[in-house]
């Protein structure tokens, strides 16, 4: 959509991760808000959104990213974002990168309050928390270090996982602990990432549950991986994927059904 363009319906930031590792999560964002009426669109011309280039220090390659994001979804109403730490970037980096570009600035200011991760774009947007999904097994959650130290999803994912039809929730010990993904500190600090992720997949274990939920699944590729490599059967699965199923879908195949369910 040209830049100029009138606004119109909403659009879908996949984000690059989800695009290329974890298709089905954006699908499954897709289904679910048909489901609930809104009309999405899916610009095709998207890409990054430079938080690996901010964070490591290339403001100028990140306000090429910026602008290319401006000019990508600036004709939407809503942006919608299965992703905490890429649904930060038009508010908290963006204005940064944008500095010495007063125009950029400008469009950027004008355009993060219309970006919403998911969650948020659920419960505080379209004001509903039971989205008609039935999920019948045991799930913890993990809060991403964005989803609450940036995006300040608060409650928000957990009042929704709570009024899926079906599901066991559990709590996660430790739930606020990092998992120690963090971008490129697990690169660069994997002896002490990888200590930190074993905390967090002990931590799994012990709720007993088949599924782990996050609202970033780059820190689900962490976990998971770890409890993959240790041979333990968990399930991750971004939250979406969860509230996207109905009872029409039936269980998950490969998972256990919990008791009250059968």
């Amino acid at each position: 959509m040209p830049p100029n363009a009138p606004r119109s319906r909403t659009a879908l930031f996949v984000t690059c991760l989800n695009d290329t590792l974890f298709p089905g999560t954006g699908r499954a964002a897709v289904t679910l808000l048909r489901r609930l009426g809104v009309e999405v669109d899916f610009p095709p011309g998207q890409s990054c959104c430079g938080q690996m280039h901010f964070n490591t220090g290339y403001r100028r390659e990140t306000a090429r990213l910026a602008r290319h994001f401006v000019d990508t979804f600036g004709g939407y109403e809503e942006i919608v974002v299965p992703s905490a730490s890429c649904a930060g970037m038009p508010a908290e980096s963006y204005p940064l990168a944008a500095v010495g570009d007063p125009g950029l600035a400008r469009e950027v200011a004008e355009l993060a309050p219309r970006t919403y991760e998911l969650t948020e774009y659920l419960t505080d947007r379209l004001g509903v928390e039971d989205v008609g999904a039935h999920f019948p097994h045991r799930v913890t959650y993990h809060p991403t270090c964005h989803s609450l130290r940036a995006t300040r999803l608060g409650d928000r994912p957990h009042r929704l996982l709570r009024a899926v039809d079906g599901i066991d929730y559990v709590e996660l010990p430790a739930a606020e602990e990092c998992c120690g993904f963090g971008g490129t500190f697990s690169v660069k600090n994997p002896a002490v990432s990888g200590a930190m992720n074993g905390d967090k997949a002990r931590h799994v274990l012990e709720t007993g549950a088949s599924v782990l939920a996050a609202v970033d699944n780059s820190c689900l590729m962490n976990i998971g991986g770890r409890l993959t490599k240790d041979g333990h059967p968990v399930r991750t699965l971004h939250l979406v994927e969860i509230l996207a199923r109905t009872a029409q879908d039936g269980p998950l195949p490969g998972l256990p059904v919990v008791e009250a369910a059968r």
